[in-house]
């Protein structure tokens, strides 16, 4: 998270967003399909997986506090938190399904919907929030 936080200052917010999603679903497209490769493969790839997963967290509330309304930031920052949590506790449950359905190792490509429309989220936001539509 810290950095996030310091590449967001040097890059902006959503630019780091984007970049954090787009490696995070890249790691959910190639982690299944590793299974049998190198040890040290697999370990660098969920590590970097590890890595950039979490990187979008702190820069989804720095931009929602930037943008609330004054007086509004805290219950802002509540729903987001609230709409997070719900979409992992979603996703955690349909994951038995999913394997179900497409095998353990596709499982993990099923993951990489969640940043694809995290990134077509936050580049169309960024282009509203400079004044273009």
């Amino acid at each position: 998270c810290v950095w996030g936080g310091w590449a967001a200052d040097r890059i902006g917010r959503e630019r780091l967003v984007v970049w954090a999603m787009a490696v995070s679903g890249l790691c959910c497209l190639a982690i299944g399909p590793l299974f049998g490769a190198s040890f040290a493969l697999v370990a660098a790839v969920t590590l970097v997986w590890g890595f950039f997963v979490v990187a979008d967290s702190a820069q989804f509330s720095a931009l929602v506090t930037e943008v609330a309304p004054e007086g509004a930031a805290g219950t802002a920052l509540t729903l987001q938190t609230c709409v997070g949590f719900l979409l992992a506790s979603v996703t955690v449950q349909a994951v038995p399904s999913v394997t179900e359905a497409v095998g353990w190792r596709w499982t993990f490509a099923v993951l990489a919907l969640g940043p694809a429309a995290g990134i077509l989220a936050i580049r169309r936001f960024a282009r509203l929030r400079a004044g273009g539509e």
